[in-house]
């Protein structure tokens, strides 16, 4: 069936987690967060999606914004910069305007340049999700931008993939969704849709029920396989 909804994953996919950590590295007076910022920033985002899994599971919702500031509690602390509060306010402030990827508008300007709609379904909150968008100046080339908080639970929980069909009403084997993240585009593939994994770090295939339809190294090949 013809491709007519292309769905993006913001974090990660659209948007680049890395820039907070690697521009506040960069930053005058930042010597103890320039030798272990790789670190940081993968621990950070390592425990923001496993809090969110785990909330999940305990039926413990909090949104994302709070998931966040969780998850680089603890990578502060397990890097010995726990006691630094400006730069906790400083990364948790660069969150809120990460850079997109370089391919990001060119992809979804092609998409929408063919006719194609274009949404994010993610699970940042509401506000962090118009702070990104805004600040990538991505928001002419997108039709909606979905947050989990409307149904109150974290991907891969089946409601929150429900929320497309809610959206625009059509058939899920008419969305390619795209994700960096493999289990998230596991899940959608499972769910139904067409799936494209974005895998930027070369990392092995998720050993889950459902695979993905193309795996990618960047967002550049995605107009050419809505099209097809």
């Amino acid at each position: 069936m013809t491709i007519r909804l292309c769905v993006f994953d913001a974090y990660g996919t659209l948007f680049d987690v890395d820039a907070a950590a690697r521009a506040a590295a960069d930053e005058p007076g930042r010597d103890a967060l320039a030798g272990c910022w790789q670190d940081l920033s993968r621990d950070w985002r390592a425990k923001q999606l496993e809090y969110s899994w785990l909330r999940a599971i305990m039926g413990t919702h909090r949104d994302f914004w709070g998931v966040t500031q969780d998850g680089l509690d603890w990578a502060l602390e397990a890097h010995d910069l726990a006691g630094d509060a400006d730069l906790r306010q400083r990364l948790l402030s660069l969150y809120w305007q990460l850079s997109a990827f370089p391919e990001a508008p060119a992809t979804l300007t092609a998409l929408k340049s063919a006719g194609l709609q274009t949404a994010i379904l993610s699970n940042g909150s509401p506000a962090m999700l118009d702070g990104a968008v805004a600040s990538a100046g991505l928001s002419g080339t997108l039709d909606a931008v979905l947050s989990v908080e409307t149904v109150g639970v974290f991907k891969p929980a089946a409601q929150v993939y429900d929320m497309v069909d809610a959206r625009f009403g059509i058939a899920s084997s008419e969305v390619l969704f795209v994700s960096s993240n493999g289990w998230d585009v596991c899940a959608a593939a499972g769910y139904g849709f067409d799936t494209a994994w974005v895998n930027r770090a070369g990392k092995p295939m998720d050993r889950l029920p459902a695979a993905p339809h193309h795996v990618l190294a960047d967002l550049t090949p995605i107009p050419e396989i809505a099209r097809a």
